[in-house]
C-alpha cells in the first residue's frame, strides 16, 4: 500500500474511533450514579436533600416486618402495672425496615435491640428507686413501660402498628440523613427503592441570543481625550446557547460553610411552663407558635400529645409536631423523625443543628437531661427534659453557642430559687453532653 493511501486509512480510522468513543463503556462512568443535589444534568441520577424527600412506600416486606413485631407485643399479653421489670422491657421491640432499624418509642437507632432493651431496662430501674429527683416533664424510662404495660394487648398492637408504619414512611429521609451527615454511603438501587428521593431536574436554560454585530466606531480627535475602543464585528461564537460541560458535585457542607450565627423564631413567643410536668407541652406550644404566629394553650399540647402527670414521651412530640405544624414540609425539615444519635460526634451533632437552623430554617426538638454540670442556672439536678433548639453562633475563639428556647423555670415552684429566662444562648458541647447523657440520647429532626 503507497504511503499516502495508508494515510488516508489511517486518518478514517481514528475518526471513526473519536466518533464512536462517547458509546463506549467506561468502567470510571459515573452514569447512573447517585449525585448529590445541585449536580449537573446529564444521565446522572440526582438525589434530593433528606429534608425534601416525599413519603416512602409501605412495601410488602416492611408490612411482614411490622406485623412480626406487631404479633411479638401482642403475644406478650395483660402485663399489668405490677408486671416485672424484665417481662415489661420485653415490650421495648425493633423493626429492621429497609436497611433502617427503627425501635418502638426510642426511634431510629444504630444500637441492636438487645442493647436497646438493656440501657431501657436499666434506666427504668435508675428511676424506680430515685427519689426526690425534680421532675420536669420527660417520660422517664419507669413511665414508659408502665404506660405501655397498662395497654391491653389489642391497644398495644394498635399503637405500635400505627408507630411502626410511620416510620416506616420515613425511612428514605434516614438514609440520605445518614449519608449528608455521617458519610454512610446509599445502597447502589437506592433510587430504584426509593424513586421518593430523587430530586427534580434543574430548569433548562433559556438560550441567551446572540447580540448583533456591533460596528466600528472610528474615534473623532476633536470629541474627547479618552480613546474609543473599537467593537469587534466577528459573531459571538461562546454565547450561553453553546452547551458547556456539567460543574463537579460540590463537596458536602462542613461548619464552616454556615454563618458564624443564625437564629429562627420570635423570641417574644415564649412561655413558662404552668405545671411542673408540662416541659413537653410548653416546648410544642413554642414550636407550633412559631408556625402559626398564634399561641394555643398549653392545656390543649399536653391533651394532644397525651401528656400525664408522668410526663410526655419523645415519639409523641414528634408525631404532633408533624400533625399540627407545617414544619414538616420539604421547604422546611421535611417530616420529623426521632433519631437516636447516640453514636456521633459533637461536630456531627452540631452540624446537624446548624443544618436544621440554617438550610430548613426549622426548630430541633431538644431532649436533654437536667443537670447542673450542663445548665449552670440549675439550682438542682433534675429530669429528662424537653427545649426548642432555635439558633447558633460560632462565637469566634471561644465556646460555640446553641440557642434555644427554655420552658422550665424553677422559680415558679420554689420561689427561693433563681429565675431562668426563656430566651437562651449556651455552651453548645454542654448541650451535645446533655443530649448524650440521656438514656435515649435522641432527637426530634
Amino acid at each position: 500500500m503507497s504511503r499516502p493511501r495508508a494515510l488516508v486509512v489511517a486518518i478514517g480510522g481514528l475518526a471513526l474511533l473519536l466518533a464512536l468513543a462517547p458509546f463506549v463503556p467506561r468502567g470510571g462512568d459515573d452514569d447512573g450514579a447517585l449525585q448529590p443535589s445541585g449536580d449537573g444534568t446529564g444521565k446522572s441520577q440526582r438525589v434530593a436533600s433528606s429534608n425534601a424527600v416525599g413519603s416512602s412506600t409501605v412495601t410488602p416486606a416492611m408490612q411482614t416486618e411490622i406485623d412480626r413485631v406487631v404479633a411479638a407485643g401482642r403475644s406478650a399479653g395483660r402485663l399489668g402495672t405490677r408486671a416485672g421489670m424484665a417481662r415489661a422491657a420485653q415490650l421495648v421491640r425493633c423493626a429492621e425496615l429497609d436497611g433502617q432499624r427503627y425501635c418502638l418509642g426510642v426511634g431510629w437507632t444504630e444500637d441492636t435491640e438487645a442493647d436497646v432493651r438493656a440501657r431501657v431496662t436499666s434506666a427504668a430501674r435508675v428511676a424506680a428507686r430515685t427519689t426526690g429527683r425534680t421532675t420536669t416533664g420527660d417520660l422517664d424510662a419507669n413511665a414508659a413501660l408502665a404506660r405501655t404495660a397498662r395497654l391491653s394487648p389489642k391497644a398495644r398492637a394498635a399503637a405500635d402498628r400505627a408507630e411502626l408504619e410511620a416510620a416506616a414512611k420515613s425511612v428514605a429521609k434516614v438514609w440520605l440523613l445518614r449519608h449528608e451527615i455521617l458519610g454512610e454511603p446509599l445502597p447502589a438501587d437506592f433510587l430504584a427503592r426509593h424513586p421518593e428521593a430523587r430530586a427534580a431536574a434543574p430548569a433548562a436554560k433559556k438560550a441567551t441570543p446572540t447580540p448583533a454585530p456591533t460596528p466600528i466606531i472610528t474615534p473623532t480627535p476633536s470629541t474627547s481625550a479618552t480613546p474609543v475602543v473599537a467593537a469587534s464585528t466577528t459573531p459571538n461564537t461562546n454565547a450561553s446557547a453553546t452547551a458547556t460541560p456539567a460543574a463537579a458535585p460540590p463537596p458536602a457542607k462542613t461548619g464552616r460553610d454556615y454563618p458564624k450565627r443564625d437564629e429562627i423564631l420570635d423570641p417574644t413567643h415564649v412561655a413558662e411552663q404552668t405545671r411542673s410536668y408540662w416541659c413537653g407541652p410548653t416546648s410544642m406550644q413554642m414550636i407550633a407558635w412559631g408556625w402559626s404566629g398564634k399561641a394555643k394553650s398549653q392545656d390543649l399540647w399536653a391533651k394532644r400529645l397525651g401528656t400525664t402527670s408522668s410526663g410526655t414521651g419523645m415519639t409523641d412530640m414528634v408525631r404532633i409536631v408533624n400533625e399540627n405544624t407545617g414544619w414538616d414540609k420539604p421547604t422546611y425539615a421535611g417530616k420529623y423523625i426521632t433519631l437516636d444519635v447516640g453514636g456521633w460526634t459533637y461536630k456531627q451533632w452540631m452540624l446537624l443543628m446548624m443544618r436544621h437552623i440554617s438550610d430548613y430554617k426549622a426548630p430541633v426538638v431538644l431532649h436533654p437531661i437536667l443537670r447542673k454540670r450542663y445548665y449552670p442556672y440549675l439550682d438542682d439536678d433534675a429530669s429528662g427534659h424537653f427545649q426548642v433548639g432555635r439558633g447558633y453562633d460560632k462565637n469566634g475563639k471561644k465556646a460555640a453557642l446553641l440557642g434555644y428556647f427554655e420552658p422550665w423555670n424553677q422559680q415558679r415552684f420554689d420561689p427561693s430559687e433563681p429565675r431562668i429566662e426563656r430566651v437562651q444562648w449556651r455552651n453548645a458541647y454542654k448541650s451535645y453532653r446533655a443530649n448524650q447523657d440521656h438514656f435515649l440520647h435522641n432527637l426530634g429532626v
